[in-house]
């Protein structure tokens, strides 16, 4: 086989934005899965309900915004194995998006200042130094070449 007709392996650096996209979408899940456990406490529920329509829109925009960002990180993930040519700008967004939901983790969270701060951060260099690597890299543009 010719190399220069296939498409470089996911290897060497594109590993590091695999993994992060990856633990995204298990942390993503996990945050699902407690907020859908929470509806079977009936105590829970009731309560949720009982409080009026604010506290259920503040809850249900948080599930539907945890859905949305695992269903995109799944689409990510399926992009990134097909290593399709749409992946880095997609990549892209979907860091840009995780660093809004840090930002608005810090500003809105009832977390610890301490570890919305590292959510932030961390959110921040990846969101930098990923979007680099995707936008300058030969090997990204050689690995990613699927329609």
């Amino acid at each position: 086989m010719n190399d220069s007709t296939h498409s470089p392996r996911i290897g060497g650096w594109l590993l590091l934005p695999l993994a992060w996209l990856i633990m995204t979408l298990l942390t993503t899940a996990l945050v699902l899965a407690l907020y859908l456990s929470r509806l079977a406490d009936d105590q829970w529920r009731t309560q949720l309900f009982s409080l009026g329509g604010s506290a259920l829109s503040y809850w249900l925009i948080s599930l539907l915004t945890a859905a949305a960002i695992w269903a995109y990180s799944l689409f990510i993930c399926w992009l990134f194995f097909k290593r399709s040519s749409r992946l880095p700008r997609h990549y892209i967004i979907w860091l840009l998006l995780t660093l809004v939901l840090a930002v608005k983790t810090f500003a809105f969270s009832p977390i610890s200042d301490q570890r919305a701060l590292q959510t932030l951060l961390l959110s921040l260099l990846a969101a930098a130094g990923f979007s680099a690597y995707f936008k300058r890299s030969k090997r990204v543009k050689a690995t990613f070449t699927q329609p």
